[in-house]
C-alpha cells in the first residue's frame, strides 16, 4: 500500500469512496491536507492523469482510502476518513505523527459503529470521548488522542 498526497485528479475517485460530489472533493483537496492510500501494485511515480480511466484521474478501485485533516489552535482535526481497515490505520497515523512533532492533540469524528475507523483509533491509542456533533442529521462519535 502506498500513501501519498491527494491530487486534484483524485477528486472523482475520492467522491466515489465518500459518496460525495466531485466538486466537494476537489475543494477538499485544495483546502485541507488530504492523503490517499492506494493499491501497492501500482507504480507510485506513474502520471495519474495519463491513466485514461473513466474518472479522468485515479480510479476508485485503485484507492483503498483517504484522510483529510487540518490543524487549528492545539488540535489536529481529522475532517474525513474512509477506506479499508488497514488503509484507515495507515492514514490515521499520518496526522498522529504530525501532532506528536508539534505537541498537539488529534481529534477524529466518525460515524457510529464504523469498525475501520474505531479499530484504527483504538490501535493508535485514541480514547472514545462520547458523542460528537451531528452532520446532515447523522450522529458522530468523538475520538481524541492527547499529546504525550
Amino acid at each position: 500500500m502506498n500513501v501519498r498526497d491527494a491530487l486534484e485528479a483524485d477528486a472523482d475517485a475520492l467522491a466515489a469512496i465518500a459518496d460525495s460530489p466531485t466538486d466537494v472533493m476537489r475543494n477538499l483537496v485544495h483546502d485541507r491536507t488530504v492523503r490517499v492510500a492506494e493499491d501497492g501494485s501500482h507504480d507510485p511515480n506513474a502520471d495519474v492523469s495519463s491513466s485514461g480511466s473513466q474518472y479522468g484521474g485515479s480510479d476508485p478501485e485503485d484507492l483503498l482510502g483517504f484522510i483529510s485533516f487540518d490543524a487549528r489552535e492545539n488540535t489536529v482535526h481529522v475532517t474525513q476518513l474512509d477506506g479499508t481497515g488497514e488503509a484507515c490505520r495507515q492514514l490515521l497515523a499520518e496526522p498522529v505523527r504530525f501532532a506528536e512533532r508539534e505537541s498537539m492533540a488529534v481529534e477524529v469524528l466518525a460515524p457510529p459503529e464504523n469498525e475501520s475507523i474505531e479499530s484504527a483509533a483504538d490501535e493508535l491509542g485514541f480514547t472514545r470521548e462520547g458523542r460528537g456533533p451531528r452532520f446532515d442529521g447523522s450522529q458522530t462519535v468523538r475520538f481524541r488522542l492527547e499529546p504525550s
